[in-house]
C-alpha cells in the first residue's frame, strides 16, 4: 500500500517544506536524497531482523499456549497485530527515511523528553530476561539436565560479549537472525509433513469461519501480551529507524553506523544533525523509489515471515497440546509438546523442537539487548550529549552490559518464571505502542512536506491503533487489579 502521491503544484510553499522543530535539537542540514540502488534486494534486511527478533516469546510461547487452551479460534488477533505493527513500522521508516534521524530523536524534536521516556518504557520492559530464561528452559529440555538460571545467566553473558565485539553490530545481528529464520522454516516443513494431522486443519477452517475473543478463559494480560507480541512490539518496531539507517535507507545513508568501541573501525558521528532534501521533481521522484521499496520490503519480510510462523507454531501447539489437562500456564508446557512430539513422530523431532527454539529464543534475546540499547545510546548521544566526546558506540557498550548486569540480578534473585515476566513485559510493550502511534502521526502530519506526509488511510489505522492499545492497556490494568485485590 505504497503512497504515489506527486507533487500538488497547488500547495503552498509552506505545505511543501519540512518543519522540523528547532527549539531542542540542530536545524538538519540540506541534501539530495540519495538514489535507492539498482539492484535492492542487496538491502532487504531490516524487515527480517525486526521478524526475526520477534520470532520469540509470541510465536514460541504465548501464542502456541493460547492454542493449546482455547485452539485457534484466536489466530484473527495474531493477524491484526502484525497489519497493525506493519502500518506503525512504516510511519517510523518514513520519519527516517526523510531526514536520517530515528524516531525518537523526532520526539525529542517536538518535546524535549520524550526519547528519554521512550528509552525508560523499553528498558522496563526488557529488565525481565523472560527469553533468555525461555531459551535455557528448553535447552535443559533438550540436555535433560541443568539449572535454567545458570544458563540463563550464561546466555545473558554470551549476547554481551557478541553485541559489543561484533565490528559492525547490524551486520553480525542480520546473519545471526538469518540463521534463525532457515531453521524455523526448516522446523515448519518437517511439522507440516510429519506432526499436524486432519483436526488441526478443520480448527484452522473454524478460526477463519468462527472467530472468537475468548478472554473468560485467557484474560486480559496474556491477550494483550500476545497482540502486542505478534510479530515485534514495543521499543522494538521504533527500532526500525535505526536499523534501516544502519542499512543505508533513504536519508540514513548520510549516517554513519554504530560500530564496536573494542573492535569497529568507524564510530557514529558525535556531531552530525538530521538531513532533509528539497521537495523538487528529482528527489520528490527518488522518494517514491524509495517508499515503494520500503512498503514491500516490510510486507514480504516482516508480515510474511511473522504470520507464516505464527500460523505454524501454533497449528503445531494444537496438534500435540490441544484438549491435554497436563498443560499449565507455564514454560514446562513445552517440555511437554516436545514429549508429544518424539511420541508422534519420533525422539529426533522432539530434540529438534527443542534445539531450534533454543536457539530462536536466544538469538531473539541478543536481538532484545541490541534495540533496547541501541534505542536508548541514540536518544541520549542526539538529545543529551551532542557535545560530549563519549561516542554514541562506547555508550551502546555501556547500555548493552547495564541490561546484561541486570538480568543476571534478577536471575539470581529468584524470579525465573517466563510466561509470568513476558507478560509484564508485554503489557508495558503495548502501552508504548499506544503513546507512540499517536505521537507518530502528530509528528508525520507536521514535520514532512505535504507530497510525503502519511495518507488518511495511514492516519485511520494509526488512529485505530492508538485506540486499540489504548483500550487494550485499561482493561489489563483492570484486570490485574481484580486479580490481585
Amino acid at each position: 500500500m505504497a503512497d504515489t502521491r506527486s507533487a500538488d503544484h497547488h500547495s503552498s510553499p509552506a505545505q511543501e517544506s519540512f518543519n522540523l522543530p528547532t527549539k531542542n535539537l540542530p536545524a538538519p542540514q540540506v541534501r539530495d536524497l540519495p538514489e535507492p540502488p539498482s539492484q535492492t534486494w542487496r538491502i532487504v534486511g531490516p524487515g527480517m531482523v525486526g521478524a526475526g527478533v520477534g520470532l520469540a516469546s509470541g510465536e514460541f510461547i504465548l501464542w502456541p499456549y493460547i492454542s493449546s487452551q482455547v485452539g485457534l479460534v484466536f489466530l484473527w488477533g495474531a493477524v491484526v497485530g502484525v497489519v497493525v505493527q506493519w502500518f506503525l513500522n512504516m510511519e517510523i521508516e518514513r520519519y527516517t527515511l526523510a531526514t536520517g534521524e530515528t524516531a525518537l530523536t523526532g520526539f525529542n524534536r517536538f518535546g524535549k523528553h520524550w526519547g528519554l521516556f521512550f528509552a525508560i518504557m523499553t528498558y522496563f520492559a526488557n529488565l525481565w530476561p523472560g527469553w533468555a530464561t525461555s531459551s535455557a528452559s528448553m535447552l535443559t529440555y533438550l540436555f535433560g539436565a541443568g539449572d535454567p538460571r545458570w544458563i540463563a545467566i550464561g546466555i545473558l553473558l554470551v549476547i554481551g560479549a557478541i553485541l559489543t565485539l561484533a565490528p559492525v553490530v547490524y551486520v553480525m545481528l542480520e546473519r545471526l537472525i538469518f540463521v534463525k529464520i532457515a531453521a524455523v522454516a526448516l522446523l515448519v516443513v518437517l511439522a507440516l509433513i510429519f506432526a499436524i494431522r486432519g483436526k488441526t486443519y478443520s480448527a484452522l477452517g473454524d478460526a477463519v469461519t468462527q472467530p472468537q475473543f475468548p478472554v473468560d478463559q485467557l484474560g486480559f494480560a496474556l491477550m494483550m501480551g500476545a497482540i502486542a507480541y505478534a510479530g515485534a512490539g514495543g521499543g522494538q518496531n521504533l527500532c526500525q529507524s535505526n536499523w534501516i539507517r544502519d542499512k543505508g535507507f533513504g536519508m540514513g545513508v548520510h549516517v554513519p553506523r554504530l560500530t564496536s568501541p573494542v573492535t569497529g573501525e568507524e564510530e557514529a558521528d558525535p556531531t552530525a544533525n538530521g538531513y532533509t532534501f528539497p521537495p523538487d521533481q528529482a528527489n520528490l521522484a527518488r522518494w517514491r523509489r524509495w517508499w515503494k521499496f520500503a512498503n514491500l520490503e516490510q510486507a514480504m519480510t516482516f508480515v510474511g515471515i511473522t504470520v507464516v510462523t505464527i500460523l505454524f507454531t501454533s497449528m503445531l501447539a494444537h496438534a500435540t497440546l490441544f484438549g491435554n489437562p497436563a498443560v499449565q500456564n507455564k514454560i514446562s508446557f513445552l517440555k511437554i509438546e516436545g514429549v508429544t512430539l518424539q511420541s508422534l513422530v519420533g525422539g529426533w523431532f522432539g530434540y529438534l523442537f527443542w534445539a531450534i527454539g533454543a536457539f530462536s529464543l536466544f538469538a531473539a534475546a541478543a536481538g532484545i539487548v541490541d534495540y533496547t540499547s541501541r534505542l536508548a545510546s541514540d536518544m541520549i548521544k542526539s538529545r543529551y550529549l551532542r557535545t560530549s566526546k563519549v561516542t554514541e558506540s562506547k555508550l551502546y557498550f555501556w547500555l548493552v552490559w547495564g541490561l546484561v548486569a541486570f538480568g543476571i540480578l534478577v536471575l539470581l534473585a529468584g524470579l525465573t518464571q517466563p510466561l509470568v515476566l513476558l507478560v509484564i513485559s508485554a503489557c508495558t510493550a503495548g502501552t508504548m505502542m499506544f503513546v507512540y502511534s499517536g505521537l507518530l502521526w502528530w509528528m508525520n502530519s507536521r514535520a514532512l512536506p505535504r507530497s510525503i506526509r502519511i495518507t488518511p488511510l495511514r492516519a485511520g489505522v494509526m488512529l485505530f491503533g492508538f485506540l486499540a492499545f489504548g483500550a487494550l492497556a485499561v482493561f489489563t490494568i483492570i484486570d490485574q487489579v481484580k486479580s490481585n485485590f
